[in-house]
Parts: C-alpha cells; structure tokens; sequence
C-alpha cells in the first residue's frame, strides 16, 4: 500500500470581486499519484500548475474539492483522523519566519510536542535529537532572527523533526535562500532520507534539486505531464520546453550538442557527467571523426 494516494484529486478555489464569485478556478483536476515509504519525490511545475496545493492536501492543510487523498490509507476528509495524519505528515513552508514562533531556538523547536501532551523529558530528548539532526545543536539557546536563512529553515525543519513525523512536505524550502543556505538545508533533507528513512516529498522550480530526488513528478495545469527516475523525466526535453519547463542546464548542453550531431549520451543531469561526456569525445583522432559529427 501506498503511504501517500491520491485518487482523482481536484480541487478549486472561487475568485471574488466586490464580494461576488466571479469565477471558479479549477487548481487540480482528477491527478492520481502514489507516493511510497521511504522515497524521495520532487514536485516540479512552473507557477499555478498546482504542485504547492497538493503538497497542502498531504497532510489535510487544504481538502479536496473532489476525489481522495489518503496517508496510510487514512481519509483526510475524515476530521476525526486529521491528528494522525498530521502527526505522520510534516509540512515546512517556503518562509521560515511563518513557522518560527519562540525567541529561543530550542523553545521553538519544542513548540510542537508540548502541544501534543509530550512529557518534558521525552520533550529534551527530541529537541536535542532533531537539533542534531539538522545540525543546529549549538544554536539551540541564539535567538531565531539572528539566523541566516539557511539556518532558520533547517530550524523550522528540527521544529517537524521532533514531532516524529514519517513523511516531510517541504513547499520551495530554499526559494528565499543564497547558494549557502540552500546547500545547508538540501543536505539535511538527503540525511533524513538517507539516514532516518524519512519519506520526503520536495516541491521545487530548481532543477539542481530535483534531479538529486529518486522520483521526479512534472506537473502541469493542474494534471500530470510526467513522473519516473530523474534520466527518464529529463530525457523528455523538447516535451517539457513545450509546457515552458526547464531542464538542468547539464541536459540542455548535451542535448544541443547531440542536436548538432555530436555522440553524447542521450541525458546527462549534471556536471560531472557532462564534463566527462565532453571529454571524451575531445580524445577523439583529429579529422572528421573529431567533430563528432555523423
């Protein structure tokens, strides 16, 4: 079974003006997904596809207008089961300063399991675990907002880590950081895949980063355009720059090239590869052969 199912999933939103519905806008219309323990899914569409609702409705933040979604074979339309689902279920937005609550940050990542009725002991032991965890353990009596923007996000991460969740929703967690801070916080998300099993699903417009994910799901309008492995996603180019999708920058080299007749493989996602791709062909006997041209 499937830890996270969407079945014919849709979902709208009414645009208002002068108090009137003008409109109703069709978000999600009838995507079907699985999502399964222990994976690490990127979500990736450009602005009103609506990768960003779904991730809401994994952990009930947002219903559906139509269809199931279903964690763990729970209905999340069911209210009664909403505290379960949301304890398997973390969500972390694309704004840490919307999550960050206290002004200490150990307090703040306690924030959550006092709500749940944790004894204070267990309490210590889950907030010095999840500080650990995203390494932020010596920061744990600073003040939140003397943080870069790395650190608070990796922050507002210990804060859903102490709640113990199996499956983090992360919403562009580093679309308001510099290089620096996206790094800091892409290598905690791998380790708690990696080294918790921690199911991740990460919703991103960098390509960088979706092609360090084991599944890679392209949205588009509302629908599926495309899921499977990174190579197989991306190996889709003229498809995806159709729908106004980027590639990794790697993959449009390569894919260029072999436009023009070079013998390169026929998808590359980063630059390692795409060096060594190039390399090769460079050793190449000068002559004809040497352009690589067919």
């Amino acid at each position: 079974m499937a830890f996270i199912q969407t079945k014919d999933l849709k979902f709208t939103y009414d645009e208002v003006e002068d108090g009137e519905t003008r409109q109703v806008h069709e978000v999600l219309k009838g995507v079907n997904l699985e999502i399964k323990k222990g994976e690490f899914v990127a979500l990736l569409g450009h602005n009103g596809s609506g990768k960003s609702t779904i991730a809401k409705m994994f952990n009930a933040m947002l219903q559906p207008a139509g269809g199931r979604v279903y964690v763990e074979g729970m209905d999340t339309l069911d209210e009664s089961l909403l505290y379960e689902i949301r304890r398997r279920v973390g969500l972390v937005l694309q704004n840490p300063d919307n999550q960050l609550v206290a002004s200490i940050v150990e307090e703040d990542v306690a924030f959550g399991p006092e709500n749940l009725g944790i004894a204070p002991e267990e309490i210590r032991r889950r907030v010095d675990d999840a500080l650990k965890a995203v390494e932020m353990y010596d920061y744990r009596l600073n003040a939140p907002y003397k943080l870069s923007g790395g650190q608070k996000q990796r922050i507002a991460i210990a804060g859903i880590i102490a709640m113990q969740p199996e499956c983090i929703v992360l919403d562009e967690p580093t679309a308001m950081l510099d290089p620096r801070g996206r790094e800091e916080v892409l290598r905690t998300i791998h380790k708690l895949n990696q080294e918790k099993g921690i199911t991740i699903v990460l919703i991103t417009h960098y390509m960088d980063e979706a092609v360090q994910a084991s599944r890679v799901v392209v949205m588009d309008n509302g629908q599926i355009l495309l899921q499977g492995t990174p190579e197989e996603v991306f190996a889709h180019v003229e498809l995806l720059k159709k729908h106004k999708l980027d590639v990794p920058q790697a993959t449009e080299l390569i894919y260029r090239l072999r436009a023009s007749g070079y013998p390169l493989p026929e998808c590359v996602l980063n630059e390692e590869d795409c060096v060594a791709a190039l390399e090769r062909i460079l050793k190449e006997p000068v002559g004809d052969e040497f352009s690589g041209k067919k």
